[in-house]
């Protein structure tokens, strides 16, 4: 009997022992997101992809980011917010120092030229707008970056906008393309309640015509799942 549970204690030891070796092996990549001015945080939506295939996918919205780049794979990162200019970046998980990191501070510019006008043809995704689930009623937490777009406008009184909505693939097309209107007729119509001209916003539906990603993973369709914002004219 004493032997069977040594023999046990034996394997729960050797078993903890890779779990935590395997954890301590893994490479993580870490940094700050700032204006690139001020030197701010600034909260972003942080997109990170392994390479070549985009296996592995996910999400964050913070001004900060921290992921594990498993099996020593590259990882495209892709950070946007509204009013700033989309960065990218390849993460290698070879350039990891002593401490198993990778630390990569992102600096974005604002979108704005030395007259302080918005640039026209810049897109920026509204990734802080969310809906309920297959409906096209705007959720609270969606209201503070749309007052952003709505201070943007009203800062640029000659600005003209589109909206365009996108669903993920899944599903019925025609039924996605009447949901992905609806959305960005939600948002127009929040926009507009701010005193906004109706005349200066434009709407597009795509549905799932133009996917971001074509992996058939919940975090892909999330990642589909998007309203953009267009600047037509300023």
């Amino acid at each position: 009997m004493v032997h069977k549970y040594l023999a046990l204690s034996v394997v729960i030891i050797c078993s903890t022992l890779s779990v935590v070796g395997q954890s301590d092996s893994l490479i993580y990549a870490e940094g700050k997101i700032l204006n690139a001015a001020t030197k701010e945080p600034v909260t972003a939506r942080v997109t990170y992809q392994s390479l070549p295939y985009g296996n592995r996918v996910g999400t964050l919205n913070a001004n900060s980011y921290s992921f594990p780049l498993f099996d020593n794979e590259k990882y495209s990162l892709i950070v946007e917010a509204p009013g700033f200019t989309t960065a990218k970046f390849l993460i290698d998980p070879a350039e990891a120092k002593g401490n198993n990191k990778v630390l990569k501070d992102i600096e974005l510019s604002t979108t704005t030229t030395g007259n302080n006008k918005h640039l026209v043809g810049n897109v920026m995704r509204l990734d802080n707008v969310i809906f309920q689930v297959g409906k096209s009623k705007l959720n609270e937490e969606s209201y503070s970056e749309l007052d952003v777009v709505v201070n943007m406008m009203k800062e640029n009184p000659t600005m003209v906008i589109q909206l365009e909505g996108h669903t993920d693939y899944l599903g019925d097309a025609k039924e996605n393309m009447k949901l992905s209107q609806a959305r960005v007729d939600a948002v127009k119509s929040y926009i507009v309640s701010k005193n906004v001209n109706k005349n200066r916003i434009k709407t597009k539906a795509f549905g799932g015509t133009q996917p971001l990603s074509r992996d058939d993973t919940p975090e892909a369709h999330r990642l589909n799942r998007r309203v953009e914002l267009r600047i037509l004219e300023n």
